[in-house]
Formats: structure tokens, C-alpha cells, sequence
């Protein structure tokens, strides 16, 4: 029998999993909310809600999809669970890490039902080709990675700008976009212990951050550079990952709206003693992203088959999240204007 899948919040990223799930032969979205249908159409053949809460009431489903803005999202999260249903939530999980431990509790509440997060970053073709041949060990061990993942500026194409406000959003552009290179250097590395950072609003002057700079190191001495941005004035995504033989290079990350560039990954072979600084480069572009479906159908199926969620799990979102608040807190003065609690106590 076909899982029975309600959609909270139905905007651009909501739709677009609605198309993903539509296309999964084991999955049937039978309801949809979103505050926008008392003055717009809802899509046909399915029943439509002005608010998740009236949704997850009314309806028998399996799978309830989180799509919605940060302040709501651990609720939807929790809501669904509680339910009894299983749970596939966009990042960020929340608008803080003890919003996120509150979902894992309710989670673990709930042991039967599956929990995953979109980071849909780690599908991407690049993505997974980098990560195969780093664990291939044909380049030794990762000494260091160096990431950028900037936008034009702080509102683009025409969105609402609730990302601006502290109260919904709960952070800005790392929570909102950094995220996605925090949580694939976490991936590639595993956790930083150290962190130095530097966080700015200083030039869009609203209450989140326009600028996170960031210098972390893991516990085995893999340090990484970070720097989430929205003063780019054009969108730029690139990690460079750095080993003891050579180095993937990651640019560009294809996008619904192309703005990111060619979505390329370069493979660098190194013999410092012979190549003189030349090294041997391999460049692969893709044209193609299916990280939206593979990471749909990635979910359905742990929900068919009763396996583990082993990518986007609920730890990994606290995990990540962690990482983005100890960014916040290292910063003295970004830690008292933003009341930043330290994420590791």
C-alpha cells in the first residue's frame, strides 16, 4: 500500500518535494498546508489546509514533510512524530540546538518512526564522487579544508525576508546556507573541537549575520576554513579538501536557480617531489542534480524497509547544529548581542 504523504508548508522548497514524492512509486501525497491558500489555489487532487497543526489532525497519513520557517519547524517536527507518523523535515531543523535535542527526545519517544533531514548537499553527484575517493585512501588522510558558500546579498529572488528576522528565523546566513558547507565538512571530516570565528551584520544591519568567518580544527588536527557570506554579490559555493597526496576541489553546486555556476569537481593527483608545483588534474562537470529525488527515495525507503536513517539523521542535524552555535559563541561580542547559549553545555 501506497504512504500517505501531507506536505506542512507548500512554497518553493515544499513544492518541489511534492514533485519528488509524486514521482516515488510508494508514496502518494494525499494533503498539503500552507497559510497562503486563503488567498491563493491549492493544487488539485489533494486536500488543502491553511496550517500544518489542522493538517496532521484531520488527516491519516504515514509521512508528514516539513517545509516550513524556523520557528515552526521543530514543532511541525514534533507534531508529526507524536502522530505516529514518520517525519522528513528541511534544514535547518530549528531555530537552535535545544530545539533540536527536544525533537531528538521526541523521537526517541517514538522508536519505530523514521526521522531525516534535507541536506540535500550531500546527494549532489559531486558530492558523492568527492567522498568516494577520499575514502578510497588513494590520497592519504585529509589535512585540511577550505569552503566558501556566499550569496549576492541577504534577500534574493523576490523571497519573503523572514530570514531577517531573529525571532523566526533564529540566525542568518550560516544558519540558513552555511549550513549546508558546515554540514559537509562535518561529513568529509568528522566534528571540530576548536573554533575561532569572527561574525558580522555590519553591512545589511539587520539583527542576524550577513558574515561568518570561521577556523576549526578536529580533535586529530583536520582544520577548516570557513566563510558563510551575503556580500558576495554573486552566488559562489567551492570546499577545497586537501590530502596527503592530493585534493578534491569542489565548485559550483547546480541549483533550481542556476545561479551557482557549472557544479564541477576537480581531482588533483600530487607528488610534490616530481610534479614541481604542476600536479595532475582530472576535471568532471555534471549538468544533472538528482539530490532532491535520491534523497527522497533514500527516505522512503528506510521507511519501507525499517532500516536506520544513516545520512541526515536526526544526530546529524544536532551535530551540525552544534557546530553552527559553537561558530556563533567562539565570538565574544556576536555570543552577548545575539544572547548565543554555549551549545556545549
Amino acid at each position: 500500500m501506497s504512504l500517505r504523504v501531507g506536505i506542512a508548508g507548500h512554497g518553493v522548497v515544499g513544492s518541489r518535494r511534492h514533485q519528488c514524492f509524486d514521482k516515488n512509486p510508494d508514496t502518494t501525497v494525499v494533503a498539503v498546508a500552507d497559510q497562503r491558500f486563503a488567498d491563493s489555489e491549492p493544487p488539485k487532487d489533494v486536500s488543502a489546509y491553511p496550517d500544518y497543526r489542522s493538517m496532521i489532525a484531520s488527516e491519516e497519513l504515514d509521512v508528514v514533510v516539513v517545509c516550513l520557517t524556523n520557528d515552526v519547524a521543530a514543532d511541525a517536527t514534533i507534531a508529526g512524530l507524536e502522530k505516529g507518523c514518520h517525519v522528513f523535515c528541511e534544514k535547518p531543523p530549528g531555530r537552535s540546538v535545544a530545539e533540536i535535542r527536544q525533537v531528538r527526545e521526541a523521537e526517541l519517544a517514538h522508536p519505530g518512526l523514521k526521522l531525516k533531514y534535507g541536506f540535500n548537499h550531500r546527494y549532489h553527484e559531486s558530492v558523492l564522487e568527492a567522498k568516494r575517493v577520499i575514502e578510497s585512501g588513494t590520497y592519504g588522510k585529509i589535512i585540511s579544508l577550505r569552503g566558501v558558500y556566499g550569496k549576492s546579498q541577504i534577500i534574493t529572488f523576490g523571497q519573503s525576508d523572514w530570514r531577517t528576522q531573529r525571532k523566526m528565523a533564529g540566525g542568518g546566513v550560516l544558519l540558513d546556507q552555511g549550513i549546508h558547507m558546515v554540514d559537509l565538512m562535518r561529513l568529509f571530516a568528522g566534528d571540530f573541537t576548536d573554533v575561532h570565528s569572527f561574525i558580522s551584520n555590519s553591512f545589511w544591519g539587520y539583527d542576524v549575520e550577513d558574515n561568518a568567518y570561521a577556523l576549526m580544527r578536529t580533535s586529530d588536527g583536520v582544520v577548516a576554513m570557513l566563510n558563510s557570506t551575503a556580500t558576495s554579490w554573486r552566488h559562489r559555493f567551492s570546499l577545497d579538501i586537501t590530502m596527503e597526496r592530493g585534493a578534491v576541489l569542489l565548485g559550483g553546486i547546480l541549483s533550481g536557480s542556476k545561479s551557482y555556476g557549472a557544479e564541477t569537481l576537480a581531482i588533483i593527483e600530487a607528488n610534490p617531489e616530481s610534479d614541481k608545483g604542476d600536479p595532475k588534474e582530472t576535471l568532471i562537470r555534471y549538468n544533472h542534480d538528482p539530490s532532491w529525488q535520491t534523497e527522497v527515495d533514500d527516505f522512503v525507503a528506510h521507511v519501507r524497509q525499517d532500516t536506520p536513517v544513516d545520512s541526515g539523521s536526526s544526530l546529524d542535524a544536532l551535530r551540525t547544529m552544534e557546530q553552527v552555535f559553537r561558530i556563533y559563541y567562539s565570538d565574544p561580542e556576536w555570543r552577548q548581542f545575539a544572547a548565543i547559549d554555549n551549545p556545549d553545555a
